[in-house]
């Protein structure tokens, strides 16, 4: 078994990530007041040629994480952007979930369109699959797109485990095997972003879609930690890329391309 990206990386490339993932947190913190109440509806019309776009932040997070991703997706005008804070209360992947499942018929009523795409960083992106795959959202998101999101389960932070949540995303958990189970006929295409610099995804791999009911495309990107694949300009570019259609989407991290795994 080889070492982990983080420790056999070059150090100068390990320093890069580590302190652009230093340098986003801090304004993150600092921004994250700006995203704590839900945000007002945009007024009804379909806003463009595209599906609207639903935005799922991560664990203990808010919208406000999106706020270069969602500036980058409507900067043409071609799509609407909204983001959804399900609550921080939240205990249960499920409910969340049934929660994402109205606010999209919402969506959906209001903007007379009857698909949305969804974009889900770290937890949002199970959220996200967790209702398409297993709520009938398949009827209602044309994609479904992911961050660093931990598909197969996330073993970090053993400490953690007395949040049910967290319990929720371990490799061995009820709900990972639940979304193992079989999908077949499911409508929606789904695009994982994974980085094997995500010091929250262990393995790595494990933000991959591996389902062989689901038509999926994984997308590498290189040298860009867990909160840099919702703010980083060359992942924004290939979610973009991924929603205006099939084919692909790689990104691009500074210096080097990351093809599509």
């Amino acid at each position: 078994m080889g070492l982990s990206p983080w420790l056999s990386a070059p150090f100068s490339a390990f320093a890069r990530a580590g302190v652009l993932e230093a340098v986003l947190f801090g304004a993150h913190v600092a921004h994250y007041p700006t995203g704590i109440r839900q945000e007002k509806p945009i007024a009804p019309g379909p806003g463009g040629p595209h599906p609207p776009v639903l935005l799922l932040h991560g664990f203990t997070d808010n919208r406000s994480v999106f706020v270069l991703l969602r500036r980058h997706l409507a900067a043409d005008g071609r799509r609407r952007v909204e983001a959804y804070n399900y609550s921080p209360l939240t205990r249960d992947v499920r409910a969340a979930a049934g929660r994402v499942a109205r606010r999209v018929e919402e969506l959906c009523e209001r903007t007379g369109r009857e698909r949305v795409d969804l974009v889900g960083h770290s937890l949002g992106g199970l959220v996200g699959r967790y209702y398409v795959q297993r709520l009938g959202g398949d009827a209602r998101v044309r994609t479904l797109v992911t961050l660093g999101s931990p598909h197969s389960g996330t073993r970090v932070a053993p400490f953690m485990d007395a949040h049910p949540l967290v319990r929720q995303i371990r490799p061995d958990s009820p709900l990972i095997a639940e979304l193992r189970t079989p999908a077949p006929g499911c409508r929606t295409r789904c695009v994982a972003f994974w980085s094997g610099w995500d010091e929250l995804m262990v393995p790595a791999g494990t933000a991959r879609i591996e389902h062989p009911d689901l038509v999926t495309e994984n997308i590498e990107v290189r040298g860009v930690g867990h909160l840099a694949l919702a703010v980083h300009p060359a992942v924004a570019a290939a979610v973009r890329r991924a929603l205006d259609g099939p084919g692909p989407a790689a990104a691009e991290s500074p210096g080097e391309a990351a093809p599509a795994a």
